[in-house]
């Protein structure tokens, strides 16, 4: 349980020092997020987004399992 929570903080200590860079990615921008914005009303729900990082924890898990 130790090494698993210093591995996941590096990974955000990583994630943080990289964000200018990552938050260029256009992911919560893929074609089929949702997008709703109205004179005082914005809804945004990133389904694709959703899937894709979805698929890709699945594929890692299974990956590491092995």
């Amino acid at each position: 349980m130790r090494q698993l929570l210093i591995i996941l903080g590096v990974l955000l200590l990583a994630a943080g020092l990289a964000w200018p860079w990552l938050s260029k990615l256009p992911f919560g921008r893929l074609p089929g997020d949702v997008n709703v914005v109205r004179e005082g009303f914005s809804f945004h729900f990133p389904i694709v987004t959703c899937l894709v990082v979805s698929i890709v924890v699945s594929l890692l898990i299974w990956w590491f399992r092995r």
